[in-house]
């Protein structure tokens, strides 16, 4: 069973605030009165809960503003990013570039932006809204994206890939490295050359998008009909910047990687 981080904050900063809240307001004054007439230096002694209390909950609120509102740290746990993301990358997650959204409910309380195609997006699942995916927009709402014989179209019009060889990093043997230009945008791509990826066309639906891996031949992405259209509801933020890389596997961390901007 997942468990909603988002959810354990905001009941955690309920809890501690309003234990902390209510003791002052009606029982604390009392604590202090009774320690006053047993001589000046007397102690006012709180219950250990309120203690507790006061303590967690401007840690808690501090770190639930944080994590709801400015930035979230995720980690890359498959391949599908690469070459932009490897696995065991520590990454942050920018939660206002395209507004500010209240937790838990995910909704939009001041609208900032909309995301740009190119862009390296979180995204909640829509079939289970506990997983999170981590894909690059490709599709904007109302594009009409084709993809086929490993050729990406959008709106009719192919996207270029500069092929610059071999790939070297950790990943598939015989894959290339490609570099992909989407309007304005520039990002690297990894193309196996003998690998199977799914063909369609696709019309995205106003107020969603559609999003790719860049490893293209082991995505699991909007292509597939369990993944789909992402919407706008869906969107968690824009994936910044790398602050460390570590898969777990006994493998040392690949420390130039720390600091890197995602492109």
């Amino acid at each position: 069973m997942a468990i909603d981080f988002a959810l354990v904050l905001v009941l955690a900063t309920v809890i501690t605030g309003v234990i902390w809240g209510v003791d002052a307001l009606f029982f604390r004054s009392q604590r202090v009165r009774e320690a006053a007439r047993n001589g000046p230096d007397e102690p006012v002694r709180d219950p250990v809960i309120v203690d507790y209390a006061r303590s967690f909950f401007p840690i808690i609120l501090i770190v639930l503003i944080v994590r709801s509102f400015l930035y979230e740290p995720f980690r890359i746990p498959s391949s599908s990013m690469m070459p932009t993301l490897l696995v065991g990358d520590f990454i942050f997650v920018n939660k206002w570039v395209y507004g500010l959204r209240l937790p838990v409910v995910n909704t939009t309380i001041v609208p900032l932006g909309e995301p740009e195609r190119g862009d390296v997006l979180v995204f909640k699942l829509p079939s289970d809204p506990h997983t999170n995916f981590i894909k690059r927009v490709i599709g904007l709402p109302g594009d009409r994206v084709r993809y086929y014989n490993k050729q990406l179209f959008i709106n009719g019009r192919p996207i270029d890939i500069e092929i610059n060889g071999p790939y070297t990093g950790p990943g598939p043997p015989g894959a290339r490295i490609g570099v992909e230009h989407l309007e304005d945008a520039e990002h690297e791509v990894l193309v196996q050359p003998h690998g199977w990826s799914p063909n369609g066309e696709y019309l995205v639906p106003e107020g969603h998008y559609f999003m790719m891996g860049d490893n293209r031949g082991n995505s699991h992405d909007s292509r597939y009909a369990d993944i789909g259209y992402i919407p706008e509801e869906n969107l968690v933020g824009k994936a910044v910047r790398i602050w460390m890389n570590w898969d777990w596997t006994g493998k040392a961390p690949i420390w130039s990687r720390i600091g890197d901007r995602i492109h």
